[in-house]
């Protein structure tokens, strides 16, 4: 939940590495190319399994609340890497010297220090413990992926999936595999048709990046060791199975259609069950028709922004276009396929009116149901950069995003992960229009629906002014309905709830 009533003071790290709050400074956070107080519905405690970062060439800047002056400081900025299940509404704010490294992907939130913890801006948007791993010691994991390893010896995929994923990257979807719970992870894919500026598996030679949170997988597996996995997991989850196709540690999954299409027709042939999803960049809607004909259940699309621009510059596809995208989706939900946007969200970019606008209109155009609000992991300013010249406008903050969102597209659920649907989503009892057959409401029918406007709350004084002395006493007023939309079910508890030892690592992975 967030947080009302404090005011955080600035967090900063000494050359030593030492992490500490300014006696004197409050906190600053960034959303774009603005600097600003925290807003009071977007703090909260940072949340367990969170981990904190100095940011190496980047010094830290404060607010003098006797001044009202922003103040540089020489200690280095500090940044919260906030645990899964939670978005980020803004970045730290610092100055960066010319020299200052990039940094590597991972998301970066602004943190402060009040009543005697951390506080992030950040708000949780899916309830699932998914990848909660406290109490569930690294032992655990350690045994069952070798115990998986000397089960199937000659199955590539599982073998990269213990020993790779869950044993070297610490990958919470593998890891969750080994657990018998929730998620299978099924990378296929050593290719890939676009050249994503973050990718995290794979950077093109001379990329300022210089390195990626995991390597990306050296073999194609087969049919029959996709299928051994998927049985593998479904003995183990039988109440919420989900098999997912598109990993970290992967290209595109749609460049191995053929192979998608025969492993899944193999699995629902044998009366294989559960969620079968495809996390995918939707660039082939003849291959994503394919896939649908033979029992894909959902269909996550990765996306940075439903504008042309902004999304050429950071996908830089190669043979498709975002035209084909919006195909692939509006293709897959004829085909009565779940459709999820994976969307990358970055603070103060895609919460302005262009992006909610074009966004808005590939929601409703193409049939889309549910979107993942995920973090876009990427050195803040490199985005930026990236991005110059293309007009955004002022931000609204991720609270009043999603509820533009959801007053515009009531059928439109939200959340982080992918959600367990059964066999196949009943789209037409969730009111998700097929494409081409949204039409706006009448405007006549919203004044006659609106509620009256109370004059005591609803209209400003001519001479009515905020200041940073009445933020830090307005309430979130943002009911708490992070899960609200989800799919019956998707509300994982009991024996799932396991919660990560502190040796466990940070893992880039999508999933």
């Amino acid at each position: 939940m967030a947080s009302s009533n404090i005011r955080p003071h600035l967090v900063v790290a000494d050359e030593n590495g030492e992490i500490y709050d300014h006696p004197d400074l409050l906190m600053v956070c960034r959303r774009g190319h603005e600097f600003a107080l925290p807003r009071p519905d977007e703090l909260m405690p940072l949340p367990d399994e969170s981990e904190l970062f100095l940011l190496p060439g980047r010094r830290a800047v404060g607010l003098d609340p006797e001044t009202g002056e922003a103040v540089g400081m020489d200690e280095l900025a500090v940044a919260a890497f906030a645990a899964p299940a939670h978005t980020l509404t803004a970045h730290p704010a610092y100055v960066s010297e010319a020299d200052a490294p990039t940094l590597p992907l991972f998301a970066y939130g602004a943190v402060g220090f009040a009543n005697g913890r951390f506080y992030v801006c950040a708000k949780r948007v899916d309830e699932s413990n998914r990848q909660v791993f406290r109490g569930v010691h690294r032992r655990k994991v350690e045994q069952t992926a070798r115990e998986l390893m000397r089960r199937y010896p000659d199955n590539r995929l599982m073998q990269h999936l213990t020993a790779k994923c869950a044993l070297t990257y610490s990958c919470p979807a593998a890891r969750n595999l080994c657990l018998g719970r929730y998620e299978a992870p099924l990378p296929v894919s050593r290719a890939c048709n676009a050249r994503c500026v973050g990718c995290i598996s794979q950077q093109e030679a001379g990329s300022r990046i210089c390195a990626t949170p995991q390597n990306r997988m050296a073999f194609t597996p087969t049919a029959a060791e996709i299928v051994e996995v998927m049985r593998h997991h479904a003995r183990n989850e039988v109440a919420e199975p989900v098999f997912s196709f598109g990993q970290g540690c992967e290209g595109e999954p749609l460049t191995e259609a053929p192979l998608i299409e025969e492993a899944v027709r193999l699995f629902r042939a044998e009366g294989g069950r559960g969620t079968v999803n495809l996390n995918s960049n939707a660039s082939l809607p003849g291959a994503v028709e394919r896939i649908a004909g033979v029992g894909l259940t959902s269909l996550r699309v990765s996306l940075n922004s439903a504008r042309e621009e902004p999304y050429n510059r950071y996908y830089r596809p190669h043979g498709y276009t975002l035209a084909d995208v919006r195909e692939s989706i509006a293709t897959a939900r004829r085909n009565g396929v779940f459709v999820s946007l994976n969307l990358l969200y970055f603070p103060g970019i895609t919460d302005t009116e262009p992006e909610l606008e074009a966004l808005l209109d590939m929601v409703r155009t193409c049939g889309v149901s549910f979107i993942q609000l995920r973090n876009l992991n990427i050195d803040p300013e490199m985005y930026l950069e990236l991005l110059l010249g293309i007009e955004f406008g002022p931000n609204m903050g991720l609270v009043n995003f999603r509820k533009r969102l959801r007053r515009e597209c009531p059928w439109l659920g939200f959340g982080y992960f992918n959600p367990y649907l059964g066999d196949r989503a009943d789209l037409e009892e969730r009111g998700v229009p097929l494409p081409g057959q949204w039409h706006p409401t009448p405007l006549a029918d919203l004044l006659r629906d609106a509620p009256e406007a109370s004059p005591d709350r609803d209209t400003p004084d001519a001479d009515s002014s905020v200041t940073a002395e009445d933020l830090s006493g307005v309430e979130d007023t943002e009911p708490d309905d992070a899960h609200e939309g989800l799919p019956e079910g998707h509300l994982e508890a009991g024996p799932h709830e396991g919660v990560p030892d502190d040796d466990d690592h940070i893992c880039g992975c999508e999933d």
